[in-house]
C-alpha cells in the first residue's frame, strides 16, 4: 500500500507516518520547499516538493497511491492576515480531494479537529452529535477547520471514500513548532505559569493519535466524523500534571475571565498589531477558553477500536523533548 501523506514534517503529521510505516506501508510525503525536514528523519519515503496551495504538486503527490492521508493544516490561534489559512486549510483541502477523485485514490483520511465540535457552556462532553454551525466558530482557524470539514463531508455524500478523525489536542514528542498545546507545556517549563484560567482541554497522546489514524483508514465508515480523544483535563490538572513531572510549582491563582480577555486584547495590540509578532495571549483564544473542550470518544471506541490512554506518559515525553531539543 503506498500511502500519500500532508503535513508528515509537522507534529501529528510525522506520528501518523511513522505508524503507518510501522503497519507496513510504503510512504510519499508533500514537503514544502521551506519546510523544517528534523521530522522525517528515519523515515523511508518518497518526497514531492510543494504545498496545499500547488494543485500540480498535490497531482503528483496523489498519482498512483493508494490512499491518502490528509493531515497538514495551518495551525495558528492568530494570524496578521486570515486569508492565507482559509487558502491552505479549505481550498488546499479541496484540491487535494479533487486530486485524490481524479487518481482514483481508494481512500482519504482528513484530518480535522476537535475545535469543529459543538461545546456547550457547562462542561458536559461534546461528540459527533452536538449541534453546532460555523457561527460558533472563533477564530480563523477554527471557521477554516469547519469549513474545510464540510468540504470533506460533501465529497463524502459525492461518493468519495472520505472518514474524518478529529484529534483533541495532542501531546508528546516531535512538537517542534510548537502548537498552542506544545506552548502551554513549553511556557511551564520556562516558570511563565504564574496564573491560570478557568478552562478545559482533552488531551491526547499523539502516538494513539497517529493510531487512530490508522484505525480509521481500516475500519471507519465513509462521511463519519470520529473523535480521538483522551482525557478531559481542567488547565488547572494540566498543570498540575507538569508539576508533578518536573518537580516546578504549578501556579494556585486563577485569573477571571474578564481580567483574561483584557490581557489578550492588550497583547494582541501591543506584540501582534504594533510589532508584528504572536501574541502569547490572543483575544480568540481567551474566547475559545470560555468553553471547556470537553468530549467523548465513544464512537471511536465503538467502531475504530479506539483505545483512551492516560496522558501523563505523553506529558512525560513532551517534557523531555522539548529539554533535549533546547526549547527551555
Amino acid at each position: 500500500m503506498l500511502a500519500f501523506v500532508t503535513g508528515a514534517t509537522g507534529f501529528v503529521g510525522s506520528h501518523v507516518a511513522r505508524a503507518l510505516m510501522t503497519a507496513g506501508a510504503d510512504l510519499r510525503l508533500l514537503v514544502r520547499p521551506k519546510s523544517n525536514t528534523q521530522n522525517l528523519e528515519q523515515l523511508k519515503a518518497d518526497q514531492v516538493v510543494g504545498d496545499l496551495c500547488d494543485p500540480d504538486s498535490l497531482e503528483r503527490g496523489v498519482s498512483g497511491c493508494d490512499v491518502v492521508f490528509h493531515v497538514a493544516a495551518d495551525y495558528r490561534l492568530w494570524v496578521p492576515d486570515p486569508e492565507p489559512m482559509f487558502r491552505a486549510n479549505v481550498e488546499g483541502t479541496r484540491a487535494l480531494l479533487e486530486a485524490a477523485r481524479k487518481h482514483n485514490v481508494r481512500r482519504v483520511v482528513y484530518t480535522s479537529s476537535v475545535a469543529t465540535m459543538g461545546f456547550t457552556g457547562n462542561g458536559s462532553p461534546a461528540n459527533e452529535d452536538s449541534p453546532v454551525s460555523l457561527e460558533q466558530m472563533i477564530g480563523p482557524y477554527k471557521r477554516s477547520k469547519f469549513q474545510a470539514e464540510q468540504v470533506a463531508l460533501a465529497a463524502a455524500r459525492c461518493g468519495m471514500e472520505v472518514v474524518i478523525v478529529n484529534p483533541t489536542t495532542p501531546v508528546g514528542e516531535a512538537d517542534i513548532r510548537p502548537t498552542p498545546t506544545g506552548r502551554i507545556v513549553v511556557d511551564f517549563l520556562k516558570k511563565k505559569f504564574p496564573a491560570y484560567v478557568d478552562t478545559g482541554l482533552n488531551l491526547v497522546d499523539v502516538k494513539q493519535c497517529a493510531v487512530g489514524h490508522v484505525q480509521a483508514l481500516e475500519k471507519g465508515r465513509r462521511g463519519e466524523r470520529y473523535i480521538l480523544g483522551g482525557e478531559n483535563l481542567t488547565l488547572k490538572e494540566i498543570l498540575d500534571k507538569l508539576a508533578a513531572l518536573t518537580g516546578l510549582p504549578s501556579p494556585r491563582l486563577r485569573v477571571p475571565y474578564a481580567v483574561a480577555l483584557a490581557t489578550g486584547v492588550a497583547d494582541e495590540i501591543w506584540t501582534g498589531r504594533m510589532r508584528g509578532r504572536e501574541p502569547r495571549a490572543t483575544i480568540d483564544a481567551v474566547r475559545m477558553g470560555r468553553k471547556k473542550m470537553f468530549v467523548s470518544s465513544a464512537k471511536a471506541e465503538r467502531e475504530l477500536g479506539w483505545d483512551i490512554v492516560p496522558v501523563e506518559a505523553a506529558l512525560a515525553r513532551a517534557v523531555d523533548w522539548f529539554r533535549q531539543h533546547g526549547y527551555v
